[in-house]
């Protein structure tokens, strides 16, 4: 199931679509570097975002 979170930088919010990836509302691609930090695939720049929690855990 994929959890959405919100990307301070951007202003937007983003879903989940693997462990790893998200697509923001712009449909831009992010890339997971931490609980609270995402990579955009298109600049490389890092993005503070909300908690992205891992699939094992639990809702």
């Amino acid at each position: 199931m994929s959890k959405r979170f919100f990307d301070y930088e951007d202003g937007d919010f983003a879903m989940s679509i693997s462990d790893n990836m998200a697509i923001d509302t712009d449909g831009d691609l992010m890339m997971r570097m931490g609980d609270n930090m995402a990579m955009d695939m298109d600049t490389g720049d890092i993005h503070l975002v909300s908690s992205w929690p891992d699939d094992d855990d639990d809702d």
